[in-house]
């Protein structure tokens, strides 16, 4: 385990470089679009549907109703990114059992690349239920005095997402390798399940957290 996968150089040509992140993003990636194709290729509409279409259905339902409690109208039309933010990151967490694996979250560049996503998507979303003036309009609220508190908030508030993920995710990885190396090997195990789950809840929060941003940009809140 390195202290970050950007360190794992695959291959480089000068300037150009193939490095841990790089590969095993798109190995997630890939993983991600794959998998969805095989589990939403044969859905059926039937009465009786087969039990794993249930459980698929139960958490896609349960999604939508989590993201409709935070109080973001139209779920649905907001699920795909907010659930694809949520299962990149669970999968990067998931996959740390396989020896080989070094988490693409275990790098600034990735997690700085998730908040810029938020952080492009808020505007856009705010500006396409508000129009650009009432959008622009919620920076000088409530006085024009804030409008430049408000936009360090922005980017403020982007840089805490980023650095908060790859915080969490990298000390729990660096946390597991130094377990692995001194002491027993069932104390790792259960480590390597708390590791598990720390990352699930920071997919969680994440999402959450993405969430109520595009929320209060629907509303107008900043």
């Amino acid at each position: 385990m390195h202290l970050s996968p950007d360190d794992v150089i695959f291959w480089q040509h000068g300037f150009f470089k193939l490095n841990a992140t790089i590969v095993w993003t798109w190995v997630l990636m890939a993983v991600l679009v794959i998998g969805s194709w095989l589990v939403t290729r044969r859905l059926s509409s039937d009465i009786h549907i087969p039990r794993w279409q249930n459980i698929l259905e139960i958490i896609v339902l349960g999604t939508l109703d989590q993201i409709e409690q935070v109080g973001l109208p139209h779920p649905k039309k907001h699920i795909a990114f907010i659930g694809t933010m949520f299962l990149f990151i669970a999968l990067s967490a998931l996959c740390t059992i396989f020896p080989i694996y070094e988490p693409p979250t275990g790098s600034l560049s990735t997690t700085a690349a998730l908040a810029l996503s938020v952080f492009i998507a808020v505007p856009l979303l705010g500006i396409e239920e508000q129009g650009l003036k009432g959008f622009l309009k919620t920076y000088i609220e409530p006085t024009p005095i804030m409008l430049p508190f408000n936009i360090v908030g922005e980017f403020s508030r982007t840089l805490a997402m980023a650095i908060r993920l790859f915080g969490n995710m990298m000390s729990g990885a660096m946390i597991l390798s130094i377990l692995l190396v001194i002491t027993p090997f069932i104390f790792p195990i259960v480590m390597s399940l708390l590791g598990l789950l720390s990352g699930m809840v920071q997919a969680y929060i994440f999402s959450i957290i993405t969430t109520v941003y595009l929320t209060a940009a629907m509303k107008g809140e900043g």
